[in-house]
């Protein structure tokens, strides 16, 4: 005969059971939603890892990746892949944006997210929409970054105004090294580099920045490596990366120091630069108005800083009207500003003189025989290397223009012409075909 108590602990038992039970279905239906359907779609999709994604990277030049993690999630988990081939489409609205961003279905696509949840689900959606060659990266960023390979980010520095905190590049010289893409909001328009020169009798710096509050956070830093104060800020060109942060500097008390072109350009066209970077750059605009600088020169200023030789040389056409170069004989350190480019691909207006650049200019540049050189944009490094970035992409495109040229071909042409050997470059997607449109156009009137 089964006793009271005996029942009592079949009975907890039983409850027991059945709430083991019960548990186990509540937690097999948390997982419906998302889970099933990732379980599903992965039976369906092409799957790779790091090793597969770089492999295709090196191997697939027309290879197109699609983040598609919300943008403001990018920085917060490490950047992106690194690659101009890289676009972020959040997956929300991968159906109505992917056309105009790879209109062929034949496209080679690998899609990534953060931790491979929402990039099963946009593959299959790819797949759905036609697109025929598509693959899901399963490592997803976090497996990208363990892997140690390059990632981008909108900002380095989150709690600075600089993209990039400055970095000693030699006794006496920094450089804070701006980013490699075009001047936007989470950059503050630091996408070119902001170099100063420290000696015993105070400080130069090359480039007002784009904005007040950016000059101050430059000069934030400035103050963590010195007590000198800052003397004279020299403007590589008229630019509004180069000069629009004059007025936080002329409040300090430096002597601001440019081109006559230069000058001539911020008189002419100063106000439109303005508008377009309060436009671009909202509140952290905040301080900025148009300045004029307080000394201009022609080919040559020279300039005795304590015991620190500096030559502000003007080398001949080239990027921007009044282009200058800060030399540092002793040293055999140039800050080239725009004669040189390093990791990214350069930008051609309709000022810009090619035919000056690659040739006389070019040559004056060399001649110095520099040993460290800071570009305009991209890290510090040496003459060979900015040659590739910069003599070498133009030679190449203004022969093939002239091919087209010579068979009477026209603007259409020049956008065919082949710069795939360039597209690993940063800003190669905004830049190349704008670049064979100016080229072509200004050689026609050579």
């Amino acid at each position: 005969m089964t006793t009271p108590p005996f029942r009592a602990l079949i009975f907890t038992l039983l409850i027991l059971l059945l709430s083991t039970t019960i548990f186990a279905d509540e937690e097999k239906m948390k997982k419906t939603a998302g889970d099933i359907a990732l379980e599903a779609v992965n039976k369906r999709i092409h799957n790779i890892d790091t090793k597969a994604l770089k492999k295709l990277l090196d191997k697939e030049k027309d290879l197109v990746l699609i983040d598609v993690r919300l943008n403001a999630e990018i920085d917060i988990l490490g950047g992106a892949i690194h690659t101009q081939r890289n676009i972020n489409i959040p997956r929300g609205w991968l159906e109505f944006r992917i056309e105009d961003a790879v209109a062929s279905k034949d496209t080679p696509i690998v899609v990534y997210c953060g931790t491979n949840q929402r990039s099963p689900l946009a593959a299959d959606t790819l797949m759905k929409l036609g697109y025929s060659n598509v693959k899901n990266y399963a490592d997803g960023i976090t497996g990208w970054i363990e892997s140690g390979h390059s990632v981008m980010k909108n900002d380095n520095e989150s709690e600075s105004m600089l993209y990039n905190k400055p970095t000693k590049i030699a006794d006496n010289v920094y450089s804070a090294i701006g980013q490699t893409a075009p001047a936007t909001y989470p950059n503050s328009g630091h996408n070119n580099n902001l170099s100063f020169i420290v000696s015993d009798d105070g400080v130069l710096v090359v480039n007002a920045s784009d904005n007040y509050l950016l000059a101050k956070a430059l000069h934030e830093e400035i103050r963590k490596v010195t007590d000198q104060k800052v003397k004279y800020v020299i403007l590589e060109n008229a630019q509004g990366h180069a000069m629009l942060g004059m007025n936080y500097w002329q409040e300090q008390g430096a002597k601001i120091i440019a081109h006559i072109d230069a000058a001539e350009e911020i008189e002419a066209h100063g106000e439109a630069i303005l508008e377009r970077m309060i436009k671009g750059r909202k509140d952290k605009s905040l301080g900025t108005v148009l300045s004029k600088p307080d000394q201009t020169f022609k080919d040559k200023l020279e300039i005795q800083l304590g015991k620190i030789k500096i030559e502000v040389l003007h080398l001949g056409a080239a990027h921007s009207p009044g282009d200058i170069s800060v030399w540092l004989p002793e040293q055999k350190i140039i800050i080239a500003g725009d004669m040189a480019f390093n990791k990214r691909l350069l930008p051609l207006f309709e000022h810009t003189d090619t035919a000056a650049w690659v040739s006389k200019t070019w040559d004056k540049f060399v001649a110095l025989a520099p040993e460290i050189v800071i570009p305009g944009h991209g890290p510090a490094t040496t003459l060979d290397v900015v040659t590739q970035y910069t003599k070498d992409y133009l030679l190449y495109m203004r022969s093939e223009v002239e091919k087209i040229l010579a068979k009477d071909g026209e603007l259409s042409d020049a956008y065919k012409i082949d710069q795939s050997a360039y597209a690993e470059f940063d800003t190669f997607k905004f830049l190349a075909r704008r670049n064979a449109d100016l080229l072509f156009r200004a050689m026609e009137m050579e």
